[in-house]
C-alpha cells in the first residue's frame, strides 16, 4: 500500500521494532529495507494510557489498523474490533496470528517456519528421500500471509465503498500455509497423502532435480509424458531410449522408473548447464534452473520486467530492492526509498494528525513518545 503512494505509519514500541536487528545492525538490517520502505516510523508506547489516547486520536482519521496482537491482546490494550467499531465506524482492522484466533493453539507464538511450513505440511513434502526436513528459507510464508491479508483489505475497503462500515480482517500464517499447500491437502482429503509415499520410490523422472557436469541444477515439469517423453530423449541425442524396452509405453516406463531415472541422471550429469537448456529448449520442454540468490538479484529478465529495481536510497547495501509483485495499468509505485530510523517521523506524524508543539514535547519529556532525527 505504501508502493502505491498510501501513507503508512508503522508504529513501533519503545526501544524499535526487533526486525530492525534481525539480521544486521540497528541501521541497515535487509529484511526492515525490504519491509518498511516507504513507510512513515514513530514509536509510542501504548501501555501508557498517554499512549493508548494518542493512537485513538491517530486512528480518528485512518482508514487500516494493520496488527499481529492476538484477539485476548487487542483485548488488553482496549483495542478489540469491537471497541473501536463503536468509536471509528469506517475503521477497518487487520489481523494477523500465528494460528488463528479458536482452539487450543491461539496463544501459541508463530513463526512462518513453525506455522507456515510445519504444520501444515509443506515442509514434511519436501524433505529428500530418506533423510529429515531440512530447516525451511526465511520470510516466505511471512510475505504470503502477507498478501492475503492485503487482499482481505481491498475487499473490506470495496464493502465499506458499498455499506459505509468498516470490517474486521483476520488471516493466519497456518491458514495461509494449509491455503498455499491446498494441492496437496486436498490429496489427503481424497485418501491420496503424498507425504506417506516420500521415502518410496514414486517420484516421476520427469518431475525430478538434476544435477549437470558444471555442478548446476535443473528441474524437469513435465505435465504431458507420453508426448515429451519422445522430445526429452531426442532433446538429449538418446533416440534408442524410445526403443528400450523398459521404456516403451508409459505404464512399463513408470515400473522401471528408477532405471530411467539414473540413465537420465547420466545423461545430464555428463552436460554442462548451457548445453542441457539449449537442448530443451530446442523442443520447447518445460524445466527450470535453480538460481543462487545473487544470481537471482542480478537476471537481467527479472531487472528489465521491474522484478529487482533500483532504488532512491544513499546506502550502497540498498541500491537494489523486490519491487511490489502487483502492477495495475495507469499506476506507478512510488520510488523506493530508505526505511523510517528508529522515531524519524514522530514528531511529523503528531503534527500532521492535530497535536501541538506543546502536545508532543510533553509525550516525548513523559517518555510516551519517543522521536529521532526528522
Amino acid at each position: 500500500m505504501a508502493d502505491y503512494g498510501a501513507e503508512v505509519i508503522k508504529i513501533e514500541p519503545p526501544g524499535g521494532d526487533g526486525y530492525r536487528r534481525l539480521h544486521g545492525n540497528w541501521k541497515t538490517d535487509y529484511n526492515w529495507q525490504l519491509t518498511s520502505r516507504n513507510k512513515l516510523g514513530m514509536s509510542l508506547d501504548i501501555t501508557t494510557d498517554e499512549g493508548h489516547e494518542v493512537l485513538m486520536k491517530l486512528l480518528d482519521d485512518t482508514d487500516v489498523l494493520v496488527t499481529n496482537f492476538r484477539n485476548d491482546q487487542l483485548e488488553k490494550y482496549a483495542m478489540s474490533y469491537e471497541a473501536l467499531h463503536v468509536r471509528f465506524p469506517r475503521l477497518i482492522v487487520a489481523q494477523l496470528t500465528g494460528y488463528g484466533n479458536l482452539g487450543p493453539d491461539k496463544k501459541r507464538r508463530g513463526y512462518d517456519s513453525t506455522a507456515w511450513f510445519a504444520r501444515t505440511g509443506i515442509m514434511q513434502l519436501m524433505k529428500p528421500k530418506g533423510a529429515p526436513p531440512v530447516f525451511p528459507a526465511g520470510g516466505v510464508g511471512d510475505h504470503s500471509t502477507a498478501m492475503s491479508l492485503f487482499a482481505g483489505v481491498m475487499m473490506a475497503l470495496f464493502k465499506r465503498e458499498k455499506e459505509g462500515e468498516g470490517s474486521f480482517v483476520e488471516t493466519s500464517l497456518i491458514a495461509s500455509g494449509c491455503w498455499a499447500n491446498g494441492m496437496s491437502l486436498q490429496g489427503a482429503i481424497s485418501g491420496y497423502d503424498l507425504g506417506r509415499f516420500l521415502d518410496k520410490s514414486t517420484r516421476s523422472p520427469f518431475a525430478m532435480v538434476y544435477e549437470t557436469r558444471d555442478r548446476r541444477f535443473v528441474i524437469l515439469v513435465f505435465t504431458n509424458p507420453p508426448k515429451e517423453w519422445p522430445e526429452f530423449a531426442n532433446a538429449l541425442g538418446h533416440p534408442e531410449w524410445l526403443e528400450d524396452s523398459r521404456f516403451q509405453d508409459m505404464r512399463t516406463l513408470m515400473r522401471h522408473r528408477d532405471d530411467l531415472k539414473e540413465i537420465i541422471a547420466e545423461t545430464i550429469g555428463a552436460m554442462n548447464l548451457k548445453d542441457v537448456s539449449l537442448a530443451l529448449d530446442k523442443f520447447e520442454l518445460t524445466f527450470g534452473v535453480i538460481d543462487g540468490l545473487t544470481d537471482v538479484v542480478q537476471d537481467a529478465h527479472l531487472i528489465e520486467n521491474g522484478v529487482v529495481i533500483k532504488t532512491e536510497s544513499d546506502d550502497p547495501e540498498f541500491e537494489w530492492t523486490i519491487a511490489n509483485p502487483i502492477k495495475i495499468s495507469g499506476e506507478a509505485c512510488k520510488p523506493a526509498i530508505d526505511p523510517p530510523l528508529y522515531g524519524e517521523h514522530s514528531r511529523k506524524i503528531l503534527l500532521d494528525h492535530g497535536f501541538t508543539e506543546k502536545d508532543i514535547e510533553s509525550l516525548i519529556q513523559n517518555k510516551v513518545v519517543f522521536a529521532g532525527e526528522s
